[in-house]
Formats: C-alpha cells, structure tokens, sequence
C-alpha cells in the first residue's frame, strides 16, 4: 500500500466515534499522568513517580490502531506541559518513552489480534521503553536536572540517592542509579501496565467498539447501508481474542 493509500484509508477512520474514544482516553490517560501517582521510597529514589497513564493509551492502541495509541501519549504530556515542574524535559522524556512502549505494541497485536500477539506486543514494547529509560537518564534526564537544577552539582543528586545506596558516589553514581533504580523501576512500572492490559482489554472491547456493535444490530438494509461508507480496515470485533 503506498503511502497516499495509507493517508487515505486513515483519514477514513476519523469518525466521530474515534474522536470521541481517543478524547476519553486521552482524559482517563492525563488524570493519570497528573494526580494518580506515587513514590516508593523504600525502594526507589523518591523523585522515581510510579504512574500507569500507558494503559488508556495502550488499550487505544489495541482498539483504535497504533496512531490512536500514540496520539494519547503526546497529548497526555502536552496536556501537562503548562503544569511543568521539569521545564518540560520530564514531559518530552515521559512523551518518547510512553510511545516506545504503545507503538511496537500497539503494531504487533493490531496485525493480528490474539493473545499470543498482546503478549509478544507487550513484551517487546517494554523491553524498548526500559531500554530508552536507561539511555535517556543516562545522557539527557540526570544531566539536565544537574545542570539546569542544580547549577552543576553532581553531588546533589548523589545524596538524593544516599539513603537508598549508601555506597553510591559521583563515580559510581549512574552504575548505581541505572542498574538499582531506573531498570527494575521501568520493569516493574510497565509490568503492571501490561498485567492491567491484558486483564481488562477484552472486558472493555465492547465498549470501545460499541460503533460496530451496534452497526451489527441494525436491520440488513440499513446495515447495508452503512457498510458502502465503512472503511476497508475497521478493526474486527475481537474474533481473534479467544
């Protein structure tokens, strides 16, 4: 399919019925984001917010098709934007991760929905965000935070993270931080998102394609009628699933 014919075919799926499931999720998605998180000191630095807005935005991914995944994430963080307390690298980190995990996900289930593709889609999503988390703390979060924050004092955030990792100094520090802190933080956070994923989706996929649903309790003529203006690649209802 060359790329005009992709345009086309997903400009046909701009329906009210997308729009007004994609703006649902985004909303359910930036509550999330902005109120329904917490921390685990004991575990993790108290600056690491454990926070699932992934899960409206992958449950619109496996429903709506990966863009429908990707469009929540941005405008979740976009959303945040005005509310920043990271002069908004913490939202744009959020924003690249967030898409690393929905997008492969997102693309392997929706080419062919079973479970065995939710699963593999859900791995591989959070193998890339851990991956990408680990890289971008590396070398854009901690340094940012150091410099813009901290005005270059490395040793500010090293004692953040004393209480956790006694032994932990400047030159150990990302040793320290990306193997104890960011990896099993990142596994765990997406973990959980993926385990709700697959725990509710199939609950909740009548109600995120109620408009083929009811397109299917229409009288045959009307049905009829209605399947010459449907696009070629609406999603199935799940017959996969089982």
């Amino acid at each position: 399919m060359s790329a005009k014919d992709t345009l086309k075919s997903f400009r046909k799926k701009i329906t009210p019925a997308y729009l007004t499931k994609l703006a649902v999720l985004t909303a359910i998605s930036f509550i999330l984001y902005f109120f329904a998180k917490f921390s685990l000191p004991f575990i993790f630095p108290s600056f690491l917010d454990m926070q699932f807005s992934e899960l409206p935005a992958i449950l619109a991914g496996f429903s709506l098709g990966p863009v429908a995944g990707v469009l929540v994430i941005i405008l979740k963080c976009l959303l945040k934007f005005p509310f920043t307390s990271t002069a908004f690298v913490g939202e744009l980190t959020d924003m690249v991760l967030g898409i690393l995990y929905v997008l492969p996900a997102s693309i392997i289930y929706y080419r062919d929905k079973n479970k065995k593709n939710a699963l593999k889609g859900l791995l591989i999503g959070t193998i890339a965000s851990t991956v990408g988390a680990l890289i971008l703390n590396r070398f854009v979060s901690v340094p940012f935070y150091v410099d813009f924050f901290f005005h270059g004092n490395f040793d500010v955030i090293v004692n953040m993270c004393k209480p956790l990792y006694p032994s932990v100094t400047r030159s150990t520090f990302y040793l320290y931080y990306l193997s104890a802190a960011v990896f099993p933080f990142n596994v765990l956070r997406l973990f959980i998102v993926s385990f709700l994923t697959f725990l509710v989706y199939k609950r909740i996929s009548k109600i995120l394609h109620w408009e083929i649903k009811s397109r299917k309790d229409q009288p045959e003529d009307q049905a009829d009628n209605r399947a010459e203006s449907t696009p070629d690649n609406e999603p199935a209802d799940l017959k996969n699933e089982d």
